[in-house]
């Protein structure tokens, strides 16, 4: 017990936790459904694994299917403490360094930029990531806007893929088309499990 008494070591702890609820949640989709597996164009899960510019393993993203919205779970290290606008772009590509390959943001609908603005929000419109001072970054968010199976018009699994896209600035949630959340610092290409 004398070892949580140390802050940087109940971190590590809960960080440990969380990863073991994550991989126990992953292994519980595949048994409780394989089909999904078989079938890309059943998919109900999707992940991403982000990297930064130099080509780093920096964080993943989870993706789950649930009735008519897709939760997105994402969870990153190394960046700069802060809020950072992470979004769904439009191809899943993630080519080095700038991820300009990525293309836009994910908007099927032709909708503006932003969660707060009244003419939106794109499809890959998320909430900001939040990554506290020991750099590791957690979000979580729900979005009716997308699908992960083959088909519907707002499917990540279109003709060219879509990949998850962090920026190094805050989301403003209304600019458009970015919302002014600056360059792009990772990447990851969503993949369909």
């Amino acid at each position: 017990m004398e070892l949580l008494n140390n802050p940087k070591r109940k971190v590590l702890a809960m960080i440990a936790i969380v990863i073991m609820v994550l991989a126990a949640g992953m292994v519980a989709l595949l048994v409780i459904s394989p089909s999904a597996i078989a079938d890309p164009s059943s998919s109900k899960f999707a992940f991403a694994r982000i990297m930064d510019a130099e080509g780093d393993a920096v964080g993943v993203a989870m993706m789950t299917q649930r009735k008519d919205e897709v939760r997105v779970f994402a969870w990153t290290k190394g960046l700069t403490p802060g809020r950072h606008g992470i979004h769904i772009h439009a191809v899943g590509l993630c080519d080095l360094a700038a991820f300009a390959t990525a293309g836009g943001h994910f908007n099927p609908e032709m909708k503006q930029h932003g969660l707060h603005n009244p003419e939106g929000a794109h499809g890959g419109d998320l909430p900001n990531l939040e990554v506290r001072e020991n750099g590791i970054g957690i979000l979580h968010a729900s979005n009716d806007r997308i699908s992960l199976p083959e088909g519907p018009k707002n499917s990540l699994f279109d003709d060219d893929g879509s990949a998850l896209v962090i920026h190094a600035a805050e989301d403003d949630q209304v600019t458009d088309p970015t919302g002014n959340s600056g360059a792009r610092i990772a990447c990851g290409v969503i993949q369909a499990k």
